[in-house]
């Protein structure tokens, strides 16, 4: 184990010193106790640390989180939190300093132990890519000037390459941006899990809530994971139309479980299913792409209370969807980027999400020869309504 300067940062007396002992037990130096985020940072302002270990309720008028934004600003410092909290409204800020670790109190030397290396691990990897990546923008950019320089004729190229570049530079940005929440949730649930579980009396309250986040968790990643792959075929025109014979009413119910079991808010989906066949030819998994972000996407934007309606009909060789619901709607001078990849409203706030569903759903009625219309407003809710040829 290496040695490291950490400076550590609580407002109790008697924890803080439980900590230094087991830091200095590794044989880690202790740069300094600081009881607020003022102290905190004036500690800094002399001194070179190689971590800080930081309490999330602190004295004084800055408290962990917010020093942690200005440590993250001004010095670059890895920061492992350390908080006896782990409800999702602390998780959710925590997460939005992109800490480079999180232990719950209280917590065992040997996984202290192993956060700190983790942490340090992860650093050191952020900033060697960081670094590639810089090398690699300004060779990039070199590489265009002297090819714009050399020939003009090849404007037109350049700037479709440039676009190509952004679009993947935006692929990583928004998938890296979607682990590192589901990533973050999942593994302070398994901390605790592990916390839980080594107790003598019973967690089973706690251990079942966990174990849900950690569900939820893993199934972001896999729609997220579902939906860069579907555009990697998308691109490379892959996506075929494979028609065959389906139950329509065991795949309306599959759509529906799937939405219900991923929501995390209170919303009502209420279902109006009108003259629907008992078997019909389509593409199931265009049709399940469709339906599923369509109704995750109204539950996402609703709040606790709300309901989501539901109507499917058949009619004349179609099928009719509507999905109605009351949330937060879309602007109006945003609505013409509906469907573009990576869109996000403005109005969104914290609600995580990629900007995908929705381009995927318009990709599949494309490829369905299908139509998909809308009407939204904000803070009214939005309706969309499709129609999509069956047998």
């Amino acid at each position: 184990m290496f040695s490291l300067k950490i400076l550590i940062v609580e407002d109790d007396a008697v924890s803080a010193l439980l900590l230094q002992r087991a830091l200095e037990k590794n044989r880690h130096e202790i740069l300094g106790i600081a009881d607020s985020g003022e102290k905190a940072l004036e500690i800094l302002s002399e001194n070179y640390a190689d971590m800080v270990m930081m309490d999330i309720n602190l004295s004084g008028e800055l408290d962990g989180i917010k020093t942690t934004e200005i440590i993250n600003e001004k010095y670059d410092i890895p920061v492992v939190y350390l908080s006896a909290s782990s409800d999702a409204e602390t998780l959710n800020k925590v997460v939005g300093t992109n800490p480079s670790a999180y232990v719950i109190k209280p917590f065992n030397i040997r996984e202290l132990n192993m956060v700190i290396e983790l942490a340090i691990y992860k650093d050191r990897k952020e900033k060697e890519l960081q670094k590639l990546n810089n090398e690699l923008e300004e060779k990039v950019e070199q590489r265009t000037i002297e090819l714009y320089n050399a020939n003009r004729e090849l404007t037109k190229a350049l700037e479709k390459e440039r676009e190509i570049n952004e679009l993947k530079s935006r692929i990583v940005l928004n998938v890296s941006h979607g682990f590192k929440t589901p990533l973050t949730s999942i593994l302070s649930s398994a901390q605790l899990l592990q916390i839980y579980a080594e107790k003598d009396h019973p967690f089973k309250p706690k251990i079942t809530k966990h174990a849900f986040k950690i569900e939820n968790s893993v199934r972001a990643l896999n729609n997220l994971l579902t939906s860069v792959l579907f555009f990697g075929k998308a691109d490379a025109d892959k996506i075929e139309y494979k028609p065959k014979k389906m139950f329509l009413g065991a795949f309306v119910k599959e759509v529906l479980d799937t939405v219900r079991a991923g929501m995390e808010n209170d919303v009502l989906i209420k279902s109006e299913l009108i003259n629907l066949p008992k078997v019909i030819t389509s593409d199931s998994e265009l049709l399940y792409q469709i339906f599923e972000n369509l109704l995750s996407n109204s539950v996402k934007y609703s709040k606790d209370g709300q309901e989501v309606n539901f109507k499917l009909e058949f009619k004349d060789s179609k099928l009719f969807g509507v999905v109605q619901d009351s949330g937060i709607g879309i602007p109006v001078s945003e609505q013409s980027q509906l469907f573009d990849r990576f869109f996000r409203a403005k109005n969104v706030g914290i609600v995580e999400g990629s900007g995908l569903g929705l381009s995927i759903a318009k990709k599949c009625m494309d490829v369905l020869k299908g139509e998909i219309t809308f009407e939204s407003s904000s803070k009214n809710g939005t309706t969309f309504r499709v129609e999509i040829p069956v047998r």
